[in-house]
């Protein structure tokens, strides 16, 4: 089967020709195909994957590839289930680790609350010691740590496996898999912290951040694994040229994100989340304005966080377009790499569209109540920008490393 033009970042276009031919076809179009005995350094990595069609003629399902695919998968699922139990108010709600109100349950009644701070009265809730938490916020918070004690079982199944496969997908394999256990008991004991430490800004935002780069982690196990297998994606085959214009650019687009990712976590726990209304709500006075005013007095914590967070996403935007629009020219002068400008604007946009959502939460808010289901697709939306750039980073490191490979056959 001949290769096809490929439009988008993931098309998988995966052909088994001879070594002979491979060549040829690189010498006519002047690209960087993966050669099956280009990788001297990966123990022959390559050779078994690219050229085995029994490797690609699988249902996704069945490739070992889909083992961190459905870990990523289950990462994301954590996160989501964190931001809701913020959303929820329910971040106290298991006031002990890793039991939770002295239980393993989160069937906890009212009285049984209430005998446990009795019982401790170490353990301080930030709520008041008459708070109370309903069974479904005690539940979120319960499914979050089952999810995370869950999928330690298979991570270590990641690990074995890609040991036991060594010698088809590498060295390279085996250290991100070690990598990603290792990160899942570092995401485990940052949730221990922010539990004792009731959800102090800055554990939270440790949390965040812990998550996200274990789910980066994961991705990169399975880029890396696809590409031991076969696929044959678009953006493989960049130039050097390409690379050194545009390397550094994605990756401060990636940084960028990340950042203003964990800025918005600190923002949204600092003060218990109080400072949500620093700027006051509604249009235009909460939003775009600040308290009425486009530059207000920053004489109070909440107006300075809000601004600070505000005019972080200010500056990423700007770096989002600006890389973008020179990602793109360079893209319709080339005529190549068209997957990296795929990835720039899909970044840029859910930028742009993460920026309405927190508009949104502002605009549609009254004091004293927001929609906090807005939060949680704010919270969404920035993940999935931080996992596309830096979806592009890697991309473009595996490029790089790939034509070099390629150049000295």
């Amino acid at each position: 089967m001949a290769p096809s033009s490929l439009s988008t970042p993931f098309s998988d276009d995966v052909f088994v020709i001879d070594v002979e031919s491979n060549r040829n076809i690189a010498a006519q179009k002047k690209t960087h195909l993966l050669l099956p005995d280009i990788d001297k350094r990966y123990g022959n990595v390559f050779k078994r994957g690219l050229h085995h069609a029994s490797s690609m003629d699988r249902d996704w399902w069945t490739r070992p590839s889909a083992v961190p695919l459905v870990l990523l998968v289950m990462s994301l699922l954590i996160i989501v289930v964190g931001g809701t139990i913020r959303i929820s108010d329910a971040g106290e709600s298991c006031p002990d680790w890793p039991q939770c109100f002295g239980t393993w349950t989160f069937d906890v009644s009212v009285d049984e609350q209430q005998q446990f701070w009795e019982d401790n009265p170490d353990h301080e809730d930030s709520r008041g010691i008459d708070h109370r938490y309903s069974t479904f916020q005690i539940f979120t918070e319960w499914f979050h740590r089952l999810l995370v004690a869950v999928v330690a079982i298979p991570v270590l199944l990641n690990f074995v496996m890609a040991k036991k496969l060594k010698e088809t997908y590498g060295d390279r394999a085996v250290k991100v898999s070690f990598l990603a256990g290792i990160l899942l008991i570092c995401q485990a004991i940052a949730g221990a912290i922010t539990v004792v430490l009731d959800n102090v800004d800055w554990s939270v935002a440790l949390h965040l951040s812990l998550a996200c780069i274990w789910a980066s982690v994961l991705l990169y196990q399975y880029l890396w694994m696809r590409i031991c297998e076969g696929a044959n994606w678009s953006l493989l085959k960049t130039s050097q040229e390409f690379f050194n214009q545009h390397a550094k650019r994605i990756d401060s687009m990636a940084a960028s994100v990340f950042l203003l990712l964990i800025l918005g976590a600190w923002v949204a726990s600092t003060a218990g989340g109080q400072y949500n209304q620093g700027c006051s709500v509604g249009f235009p006075n909460g939003w775009p304005k600040c308290n009425g005013d486009f530059f207000p007095s920053v004489d109070g914590p909440g107006i300075m966080v809000q601004m600070i967070h505000r005019t972080g996403a200010l500056l990423v935007g700007l770096l989002l377009i600006l890389s973008t629009a020179r990602i793109t020219e360079s893209v319709r002068r080339d005529k190549q790499a068209t997957g990296f400008k795929t990835f720039a604007h899909m970044t840029s946009g859910l930028w742009s569209l993460n920026v309405l959502v927190g508009a949104s939460y502002i605009i549609l808010a009254k004091l004293e109540e927001f929609p906090e289901w807005l939060s949680l697709v704010h919270l969404v939306v920035g993940v999935s920008s931080v996992l596309m750039a830096i979806c592009a980073s890697m991309l473009m490191r595996l490029s790089k490393e790939i034509s070099l490979e390629s150049s000295e056959e």
